[in-house]
């Protein structure tokens, strides 16, 4: 006979992944089996299901909001919050706007080091807003822009397009993401871009420009052999942060799971679990076995 048991599960970034011990007939033949599973179907399992660490599991998010601040800029009331996850420290940017629309939020996202770069594109924007004259309603730029920049950070876009038109003046920021992703945007009056410069100072200055992502030296790839297949453990690093690419090779047939690092230990202790409890079965049927 054989049969199975599940220690534990690990949630990460909507993928579940269950570690299962497969045990064959008088213990003969052993598997590790992982299974992903859409977190969409475990969030209807965790609403039914009477464990509360699988709930916790799934719905915690591990973010921490570090330091705030709201500016009110003419109508427009604007908060700049510091927080920081896994990934490491970002600045979110939401635009409130007060009249006309209510209850309308715009939001951007900026790692530290990007919030850095636009600070310093704030500080020439308001000069050139300075140097200007009037406005004009009867000779207004042809596309509305007086000045224009770029700035990249991973796979994120960010237009910055100082503009005019007949209701005056403005900066606006526009955020995109590769691959389709969606668009949002601010609009901030010129005359809140040196306010506005200022609050970011203030947060850079005590929460440094560092986006606080690992910059050291990864540990080297592994690989070992277990009868006809290969594990190879790769070590990777993208904008979501540090993960384990475990591969099983054998023959033409390739698989591949990812596991990111905040969960090494876990798949550590379940794997650890395991050893425990096949040493106590191997040694209980040993014991059987001998009478």
């Amino acid at each position: 006979h054989s049969y199975s048991f599940i220690s534990r599960t690990v949630f990460e970034n909507s993928v579940v992944y269950f570690l299962r011990v497969t045990v064959g007939q008088f213990f003969e033949k052993k598997s590790l089996e992982v299974v992903l599973m859409p977190a969409g179907f475990m969030m209807d399992i965790s609403r039914h299901s009477s464990s509360s660490e699988l709930g916790g599991q799934l719905m915690s998010q591990g973010e921490q909001e570090l330091a705030t601040k709201m500016l009110q800029i003419q109508s427009k009331r604007f908060y700049l919050d510091v927080k920081q996850n896994r990934r490491g420290r970002f600045i979110k940017v939401a635009e409130v706007q007060q009249v006309g629309v209510v209850g309308r939020k715009s939001r951007l996202l900026l790692a530290m080091s990007t919030a850095a770069e636009f600070r310093d594109h704030l500080t020439s924007f308001s000069e050139l807003y300075a140097s200007l004259g009037p406005p004009n309603p009867e000779n207004l730029p042809e596309d509305g822009k007086l000045k224009s920049e770029i700035m990249i950070k991973d796979n994120r876009r960010y237009y910055l397009d100082l503009k005019e038109n007949s209701r005056g003046r403005f900066l606006r920021v526009s955020q995109t993401i590769a691959r389709g992703g969606p668009r949002s945007q601010i609009a901030i009056p010129a005359q809140g871009m040196i306010e506005f410069r200022d609050a970011l100072t203030d947060l850079l200055e005590e929460f440094g420009t560092d986006d606080g992502a690992f910059k050291g030296e990864l540990p080297e790839g592994r690989h070992m052999r277990v009868e006809n297949k290969t594990f190879y453990f790769d070590i990777g690093q993208n904008t979501r942060g540090i993960y384990m690419r475990i591969s099983e090779v054998k023959n033409n047939f390739r698989a591949a799971i990812t596991i990111p690092e905040k969960s090494w230990s876990r798949f550590r202790d379940s794997f650890s679990d395991y050893v425990e409890k096949m040493k106590e079965l191997t040694e209980k049927s040993a014991a059987e076995g001998g009478k």
